[in-house]
């Protein structure tokens, strides 16, 4: 029953920006920690960045502060990934998660791609 539905992502010219939604279903989603993760072809999958259910405090990787927004809505049930000043190394399959404890739901991810 429980599912994460991610959309948005595609294809942008370096500079660009591209927007990720997810929108969770069959559990307390606000009792989730959502988090982004993506992984390129041949490369080790990373966490990009992550916000906490309690008090909304977001984690951002090195490689992508100052350009990449995290943020939930939870009377919406819905969590974004504003991606600004994209790269081509941003490249990847991004993957919504959401994750309590042992628990993790997995999207099926969205294609990235940042190219000339």
């Amino acid at each position: 029953q429980a599912q994460v539905v991610e959309s948005g992502g595609g294809l942008v010219q370096p500079g660009g920006s591209l927007r990720l939604s997810c929108a969770p279903s069959g559990f307390r989603f606000r009792a989730f920690t959502m988090s982004w993760y993506r992984q390129a072809p041949g490369k080790e999958r990373e966490l990009v960045a992550s916000i906490r259910s309690v008090d909304n405090l977001a984690n951002y990787a090195d490689f992508v502060k100052g350009r990449f927004i995290i943020s939930r809505d939870n009377l919406n049930n819905t969590a974004y990934l504003q991606m600004n000043s994209l790269k081509p190394e941003d490249t990847a399959v991004y993957y919504c998660i959401a994750g309590i404890q042992c628990y993790s739901y997995w999207g099926q991810g969205r294609q990235v791609a940042v190219s000339s």
